[in-house]
């Protein structure tokens, strides 16, 4: 039976993932035909990189929406999307946050931009702690976190990971609940957030829980923009309680030219780059899920609408 699989998403994104969904979908021996604007009674599958309101409705025989970005804050309030809805968890995306993370933690572990910003001639010869001696802390142990969690304590560094449920991870320290991210907060000289944007995680690094980090802490932020109170964030690099702050992500996007990030000088800001959704590894994942529900198995990485994840 042929599948009729719609590619939803903006117009400029088409040409980027269609030769990899259709070499996907060969792989996976699904017989697919890919379509930009089909009536929605005759869609079986979605393809979807979320880009403003779309109603859900019409899709009556949509059996899974199959979605491109790991976040799902952008779909989780969209009443009409009734149909199960798969996140994007793949091996590119992974790896790209991987190398993100790993490389900025490292460059602040090293100290290296007092070396690369010197704007004159100096001798300074502070050797920095062996990784084992820095305490790195990964808020937000999902796929994502804890893949980067495992690649820190793979390069010697003294992990500890923080989750909402119990997680056990070779290598990391690992801490759950609310009575175990104080723990998690007070070992991380230098924190990652990777936590998914909820209302429970929406501000979480406030004043309160930015005094608990050890003084002089920096702060990484690959995850979602609204995990970080900003004016918290702000009083707590002026008043030098975190040393540096390294933003990836933003309450809006792009960030506005008058936001006060854009001028502080212990904060580096990166445009959303930290990982991206790669068409080919993530069209493997898409095919694989739509393979695995027309053989009447559970697709992976599906959206618990009761989590928020």
């Amino acid at each position: 039976m042929t599948l009729t699989v719609q590619m939803l998403m903006r117009p400029e994104m088409v040409a980027k993932w269609r030769d990899a969904l259709s070499q996907a979908f060969e792989e996976a021996g699904l017989d697919v035909t890919l379509a930009e604007d089909p009536a929605p009674e005759t869609v079986d599958y979605i393809i979807y990189a979320p880009h403003g309101a779309v109603d859900f409705t019409p899709y009556t025989q949509v059996k899974l929406v199959q979605g491109l970005w790991a976040g799902v804050e952008s779909v989780i309030g969209n009443t009409s999307l009734t149909q199960p809805y798969a996140r994007m968890v793949d091996e590119g995306l992974a790896q790209g946050m991987i190398e993100w993370v790993t490389g900025h933690v490292l460059r602040h572990h090293l100290g290296m931009d007092r070396f690369i910003t010197a704007t004159e001639p100096h001798w300074d010869q502070v050797v920095p702690p062996l990784a084992t001696e820095r305490g790195v802390t990964v808020l937000g142990l999902g796929e994502l976190g804890a893949s980067c969690a495992s690649a820190l304590a793979r390069l010697g560094f003294d992990v500890a990971g923080w989750s909402r449920s119990p997680k056990e991870i070779a290598g990391v320290r690992c801490f759950s609940g609310e009575s175990g991210l104080e723990d998690a907060l007070r070992h991380g000289e230098i924190t990652v957030l990777l936590l998914p944007a909820t209302p429970e995680t929406d501000g979480l690094l406030n004043a309160d829980r930015l005094a608990t980090l050890p003084k002089g802490a920096v702060l990484l932020n690959p995850g979602r923009g609204a995990l970080i109170d900003d004016g918290a964030l702000l009083a707590a690099l002026d008043a030098g309680q975190v040393a540096h702050a390294t933003l990836d992500t933003f309450r809006v996007e792009p960030l506005p030219e008058d936001h006060p990030f854009w001028a502080h000088p212990n904060v580096t800001i990166t445009p959303h780059i930290a990982s991206e959704t790669r068409p080919v590894t993530a069209s493997r994942v898409a095919a694989e899920n739509i393979r695995r529900v027309e053989a009447g198995e559970a697709p992976m990485f599906l959206l618990d609408r009761s989590r928020g994840y």
